[in-house]
């Protein structure tokens, strides 16, 4: 159960937090993924999963949402928070990652509790196909490694997210996948900004604005120095390893079109 810090055959342990954070992050294993969640906030500071793209397993999807029933029901973000309204559960943990070996099955399920879900606007479309099929580039160019990634994957928890029915909505997520490559780990960072089309009135109205001419939903390559930023992870093990020139580290954001702009 949960994230396996040896996974990649290199030591990644779970990226730790501090201060209130920390006080305030209840761990939660499942089958290859661990939650971190923040009881105040009601959603997870970070989700860690070992992908084994060599022994993945395609399994009925099913759609059985639920609570953890080993934490307080107000600790989670409920199916309140999604009811009558033009919000999706996002999977944080995406569904099929960590779907692999003996507990398929159970991994296939244990990705439908609320503490692997975030409110995002509906209607990803293109933008969620890039941002969904991250995973996927790395894992092929990773493929000399037998295919094996850790991700690390999590809404980040802003003070100028919005608030919605007694939570805040987040307006960015962020995402790091690892590999080893040439016995040497590597990572990369992206973070996606759905800022904007978020409006609490919209979402309530179930009518979100009309998506500008830059589109909804925007994913970036940044540097993982300045994902530890936003979040307060412990990253410097990630930072480290980051596969961004130095020099790119420097310049603005990498808007991504398509997963044929990341940097590996």
């Amino acid at each position: 159960m949960g994230y396996a810090p040896d996974f990649l055959h290199v030591d990644v342990p779970l990226p730790g937090l501090e201060g209130e954070a920390a006080r305030a992050a209840e761990r939660l294993d499942y089958t290859h993924f661990t939650v971190l969640l923040d009881r105040d906030r009601r959603l997870a500071r970070l989700t860690a999963v070992n992908i084994d793209g060599a022994a993945l397993v395609d399994v009925p999807r099913g759609d059985d949402w639920r609570l953890d029933g080993r934490i307080p029901a107000e600790w989670q973000a409920g199916p309140e928070v999604y009811a009558r309204n033009d919000l999706d559960r996002g999977h944080l943990v995406r569904r099929r990652d960590p779907v692999w070996g003996e507990d398929a099955r159970k991994a296939n399920s244990d990705t439908f509790h609320y503490t692997n879900a975030a409110p995002q606007a509906s209607g990803f479309n293109q933008s969620e196909e890039l941002w969904v099929g991250l995973e996927d580039h790395v894992l092929a160019y990773a493929e000399a490694t037998d295919q094996r990634v850790s991700v690390f994957t999590a809404p980040v928890l802003g003070a100028e997210d919005l608030p919605y029915r007694g939570i805040l909505v987040p307006l960015r997520f962020f995402k790091i996948a690892a590999w080893v490559r040439g016995e040497q780990l590597r990572a990369t960072g992206f973070v996606l900004d759905q800022s904007p089309v978020v409006d609490v009135d919209e979402i309530e109205q179930g009518a979100m604005a009309e998506a500008p001419d830059l589109g909804p939903f925007r994913t970036f390559q940044v540097p993982i120095a300045e994902i530890a930023e936003l979040t307060g992870l412990g990253l410097a093990q990630l930072v480290e390893a980051d596969v961004l020139p130095r020099t790119a580290r420097a310049e603005p954001w990498r808007r991504l079109m398509s997963a044929d702009d990341v940097r590996l």
